[in-house]
C-alpha cells in the first residue's frame, strides 16, 4: 500500500514536470523591495538627466550651426503654366505675375 502511495505521488511529479526537488522559494522582505525600487528609480532619474542634457546640448550644436542660404532657382517658364484662369483673376491668389 505504501509503496503504491509513493509510486503515484512519484507518478503524479513526474507528470507535472517537477521532476527534480524544486529550491524552497527565496523569501523577500518588504523593506528590501522597497530599497530596490527606489536604487532603481534613482538610476532611471539619472539616466533622465542625462538624456535630457545630451539632448538640450545637441539640440544647441545643431541650431547654432546654422543652414546654407541657396541662390533663387531661374524663372523657368514651364514652372508656371496655367491653362485656364483662376476664379480671383490672372494674378493667383497670393502671387503677382511679372511682366518683362
Amino acid at each position: 500500500m505504501a509503496m503504491a502511495m509513493v509510486r503515484s505521488g512519484l507518478l503524479r511529479n513526474a507528470l507535472r514536470g517537477a521532476s527534480r526537488p524544486s529550491a524552497p522559494p527565496k523569501r523577500t522582505f518588504a523593506s528590501s523591495a522597497h530599497h530596490e525600487d527606489a536604487r532603481e528609480a534613482g538610476k532611471w532619474e539619472k539616466i533622465t538627466y542625462v538624456g535630457i542634457v545630451s539632448c538640450s546640448a545637441l539640440a544647441i550644436y545643431n541650431l547654432s550651426k546654422g543652414h546654407p542660404h541657396y541662390d533663387e532657382p531661374p524663372p523657368y517658364p514651364y514652372l508656371h503654366i496655367r491653362n485656364k484662369e483662376f476664379p480671383w483673376g490672372p494674378d493667383g491668389l497670393f502671387e503677382k505675375k511679372h511682366h518683362h
